[in-house]
């Protein structure tokens, strides 16, 4: 009789959890990720080169967790948690707390940058009419700039506008954000909306840093995806306006990449900083040829500009893994002094490096 009860009480315990996880089968919840590892090399003229590992030489090296819930009637809500780190060393990425400088990066055990889930923490409500999204995201500029990079804004062969842009801190992500996505009922048009906060006490002179607006509108239908885009970010230096404008064309044989971008800086700071980019991909089977053509500078001081080039090749060994190699090379005047790959060089000189490496999805 005792073991009877037992066995009636232990019937209804799994009851309970099979009914638990029958429940939860209305979310979908996953882990994913990205390792990206390279040799790289730089050379500078009048500076010593160097030969070291690198890391996010295709991809930026990433992992998250993600997940959705059917809410119903079309409905659902999602969740997105992901954050960066360096494969060569373990290190993670900044973050940024409030979109200004004072709020960078924060210390890891042991004073070094542990990981944070800087690249995206957003919580989602999805609805016919669009997506509701909140927390820390790419701004819509920075989208615009990275959809027309051969080399996806990273690596060795990153284009110039984004390497120098004087976006300011929210040149790519800003925290504390709220945004309308367009449905995917929209037909060939994308686009987003998108508010964040610097959240300072009002009265401060400094109260609205960090706090702006970042739009984009876009056509993508056959061939053809062209898009526009704009950052306004308030500071008491002077306000940030981020403009682009990028297209895409799509002839089989060949992939073209096209973008303008301007970034202005209000007074009292007054400058410009604007500049192209212009790439090709060819796809050949399980091979890919890259080449970009950059430049970028601006009107300050003795107007520093900067030019790149570079090539690439991606051999995809499967879906999930490919091996890459990429050479640049960048020529600077108006006492410019950019660099590749973390190298030193003295204004109006030339630089140049490569990445050899290999990236795996998960």
């Amino acid at each position: 009789m005792k073991l009877h009860r037992h066995c009636h009480a232990l019937t209804a315990v799994t009851a309970a959890l099979l009914a638990g996880a029958a429940g939860a089968q209305t979310a979908n919840v996953s882990l994913f990720g990205l390792i990206d590892t390279n040799l790289q090399r730089y050379s500078a003229s009048g500076a010593a080169s160097l030969t070291r590992m690198g890391t996010d030489g295709l991809s930026s090296s990433r992992w998250g967790i993600r997940g959705t819930e059917s809410l119903g009637d079309g409905m659902s809500a999602s969740f997105w948690l992901e954050g960066q780190f360096n494969t060569d060393n373990g290190t993670g990425l900044a973050t940024n707390t409030n979109n200004q400088t004072n709020g960078g990066a924060i210390a890891g055990i042991g004073g070094g940058q542990g990981f944070t889930f800087g690249r995206r923490s957003t919580v989602s409500v999805h609805a016919p009419w669009g997506e509701i999204r909140m927390g820390r995201d790419f701004t819509s500029h920075y989208l615009n700039r990275s959809m027309a990079d051969v080399f996806a804004v990273v690596g060795v062969g990153a284009s110039q506008p984004h390497v120098g842009t004087l976006g300011g801190t929210v040149a790519t992500r800003a925290s504390n954000m709220i945004g309308y996505y367009l449905p995917a009922s929209a037909g060939p048009f994308y686009g987003q909306a998108q508010m964040y906060y610097g959240e300072n006490n009002t009265g401060a002179a400094n109260s609205s840093d960090g706090k702006g607006y970042s739009v984009r509108l876009g056509y993508n239908k056959g061939p053809v995806n062209v898009s526009i885009a704009q950052g306004n970010t308030k500071y008491a230096a002077g306000n940030i306006k981020s403009t682009s404008v990028a297209a895409l064309y799509d002839a089989g044989v060949v992939r073209l990449f096209s973008a303008y971008l301007r970034d202005a800086n209000a007074a009292p700071a007054n400058f410009t900083g604007k500049g192209y980019t212009l790439g090709a991909i060819a796809p050949l089977g399980a091979h890919e040829l890259k080449l970009s053509l950059s430049k970028y500078g601006s009107n300050a001081g003795l107007q520093p500009e900067t030019k790149k080039t570079a090539f690439g090749y991606v051999h995809n060994l499967s879906k999930r893994t490919a091996l890459y190699a990429t050479y640049a090379r960048v020529t600077n005047s108006g006492g410019a002094t950019t660099a590749l790959n973390g190298s030193v060089t003295a204004a109006n000189s030339s630089s140049s490096g490569y990445d050899l490496g290999i990236r795996h999805n998960f």
